[in-house]
């Protein structure tokens, strides 16, 4: 009887345990972030320039850089920006329902969308990466850059990566 009872403890003990974990991960530490009404992108020659945006929705996490979600429609006129040689978005919860990232990545391959640089290193080796519609909608992940793959890789560091402690 008592191995049984121990049994069924255990049981219950990890039942809790798996559901507190997938909890957590999918939908614990992620934040909603309050509505904006600007978004600033790199400009060429390493400026910033300021979109005028309308109906925003995002999502961001301190346990992590890649969780960072963003959804909104540019209004207003586009200023220089910064195009993004190898945009890949990154899927997100589920739940954040306005970010597909199959559909964004297939628009970006078929042209039908442009991706353009948010914010470089905005933590070291990490990009803020849009796709940019010609309707006005737009997308914003963070993406894992050339310094930060091979810094996490163990790598050496490409030529015109700063030191990771710089940033």
């Amino acid at each position: 009887m008592t191995g049984r009872i121990a049994a069924i403890a255990i049981v219950v003990c990890a039942a809790v345990a798996g559901i507190a974990m997938y909890y957590l991960q999918v939908y614990g530490y992620y934040t909603t972030l309050e509505p904006q009404i600007g978004y600033q992108v790199a400009a060429p020659g390493g400026g910033t320039a300021r979109l005028d945006i309308a109906d925003f929705e995002g999502i961001d996490s301190d346990s992590s850089p890649l969780r960072y979600r963003a959804c909104f429609d540019v209004i207003g006129t586009l200023p220089d920006m910064v195009d993004y040689a190898e945009p890949t978005p990154l899927t997100g919860p589920s739940w954040f329902s306005c970010f597909d990232s199959e559909t964004i990545g297939s628009d970006l391959e078929a042209g039908q969308a442009r991706a353009v640089l948010v914010d470089g290193d905005f933590r070291y080796g990490f990009d803020h990466v849009m796709a940019l519609y010609p309707d006005g909608r737009a997308y914003v992940w963070p993406q894992v850059n050339t310094c930060g793959e091979a810094h996490f890789d163990g790598r050496p560091l490409p030529q015109g990566c700063p030191p990771p402690s710089e940033r």
